[in-house]
């Protein structure tokens, strides 16, 4: 019962169909649909259609299904194990079913909820995995909407996983004790390096991992993952993030990783904030380093959730390095970086055909040391530039591209929390740019994008950049 105490008016279940007929009875398009649903299975399909459409009949050739050309009659359904009347005729569709009673065969009309036995389910297919998805019949395409989510967030790979794992059935249940040490190892199995492997189409590399996991039950290897949590927005992750974080034993984030994000992760999951805020590092680098070791060392399969991309000012390299070092097992998960995030905000193309065919991701604090970076010149010939954590070094990130160049005229972007419903959109030129150290009520990750490109950005939503320095000069 479920918590409004309503009960389910069918009970699903999965029927063993291989070997065994089954009957569809129609011609058109209905046919055809389940015909492809049963197309999924091992059972032997038989159609009856006495004018089948050219598509179900060419579907019928490619498949092997037996195509029988005449009207329906009740001694086409004697030896079937399921009935599907899919003919669009409810005076005919009514006599298949009552047929079926009389055989006491189960049947399902279509589109017709009260004359049906069972009903088809939406189908997430990983075989031998799968997940079906019903509504009694009262909503199919609210069926397939789940069936499509779900199906999103599994991987292709997990069929072959589940293939391989009845290979191991037997070994585990003879050498794997029951209880909580043979719940570790399939835990283990289905989300480590076995799983990984098989991702990856490695399967002999999948039998050697399970294999090892048979051999060394008390000593589990751990994983980190570091994942891109994108620029904010929960329904930016990717799904790769979102399966590893349902999987981790322990999630690593930093202070900008929205809470929503982090719930994503699995209820029971240890969750460590080792995140850094401008003026407040709750951890060192070398601190967060030690825990990802500490954590791998220890078993444990770890999420490093960073906001963004990990490859993109989010020093992954350190603790890559740290993890290889130790010889902990990890991958790296992209994320969606905050400068494709803002550019979205605005429309705003970051390559634009004969005005800019180039990039530059940088911080504005490459901007104040003596020496300008290499990459100016790239923006002085058309590049645009994704200046991340800019806000307090406006003025210099301006300052220093006017003086080698770079036109005061040359648009600017600018977006606070890039993503998020409450994002705030400022424009103007790089000689407004000084302007935005000003912009006290800015609190949250600023993104500026300069060039010429920026000028093909939509402009609609946003506020001009300068407009508080105006005030000050009219004052």
């Amino acid at each position: 019962m479920t918590r409004s105490g309503t009960k389910l008016t069918a009970f699903p279940v999965f029927m063993r169909v291989e070997g065994r007929f089954v009957v569809i009875v129609g011609n058109g398009a209905e046919a055809l649909a389940k015909a492809r649903l049963l197309g999924q299975s091992s059972a032997d399909l038989v159609i009856v259609a006495d004018a089948p459409e050219p598509e179900l009949t060419a579907w019928a050739t490619e498949n092997s299904a037996r195509l029988i050309h005449a009207p329906y009659d009740a001694r086409y359904i004697g030896k079937a194990a399921l009935i599907f009347a899919a003919t669009d005729d409810e005076a005919l569709d009514t006599r298949i079913v009552a047929d079926a009673h009389a055989l006491r065969i189960p049947v399902n009309a279509v589109d017709r909820p009260a004359l049906c036995d069972f009903y088809t389910p939406a189908l997430v297919n990983r075989a031998p995995l799968a997940i079906a998805i019903g509504t009694e019949g009262a909503g199919p395409v609210l069926a397939q909407m789940v069936r499509a989510r779900i199906d999103r967030m599994l991987s292709p790979s997990l069929g072959a996983l589940a293939g391989l794992a009845t290979q191991y059935r037997d070994a585990v249940e003879r050498l794997v004790p029951r209880g909580l040490p043979r719940r570790r190892f399939w835990k283990a199995f289905f989300t480590g390096e076995t799983a990984r492997a098989t991702e990856r189409g490695d399967l002999a590399a999948a039998r050697r991992s399970a294999s090892s996991l048979l051999a060394a039950l008390d000593d589990q290897p751990g994983h980190v993952a570091l994942v891109g949590a994108g620029p904010g927005a929960e329904d930016l992750l990717t799904l790769r993030a979102q399966r590893l974080l349902m999987e981790a034993d322990v999630i690593v984030h930093d202070a900008l990783v929205p809470d929503a994000v982090i719930a994503m992760g699995r209820r029971d999951a240890e969750r460590i904030g080792v995140g850094k805020r401008k003026g407040c590092h709750s951890k060192t680098q070398a601190e967060i380093n030690a825990l990802l070791v500490e954590l791998g060392r220890d078993g444990r399969r770890v999420v490093r959730l960073k906001s963004g991309d990990p490859l993109i000012f989010g020093r992954a390299g350190e603790e890559m390095a740290a993890l290889r070092e130790a010889g902990i097992s990890y991958e790296v998960v992209p994320g969606v970086t905050a400068a494709f995030a803002a550019a979205a905000d605005f429309e705003l193309p970051l390559t634009l055909r004969g005005v800019a065919s180039s990039l530059v991701l940088t911080t504005g604090h490459d901007l104040k040391g003596d020496t300008l970076p290499d990459w100016a010149s790239l923006a002085l010939s058309g590049a645009t530039v994704a200046v991340y954590m800019g806000r307090s070094v406006a003025a210099d990130v301006a300052g220093r591209l006017i003086d080698a160049g770079l036109s005061p005229d040359t648009a600017v972007a600018v977006v606070e929390n890039a993503s998020l419903e409450g994002r705030r959109l400022l424009h103007g030129t790089l000689a407004d740019l000084p302007s935005l150290a000003r912009r006290s009520e800015l609190t949250g990750p600023v993104m500026t994008l300069i060039g010429d490109a920026v000028a093909g950005a939509n402009f609609e939503r946003s506020g001009a950049l300068a407009t508080l320095e105006k005030q000050l000069e009219r004052a």
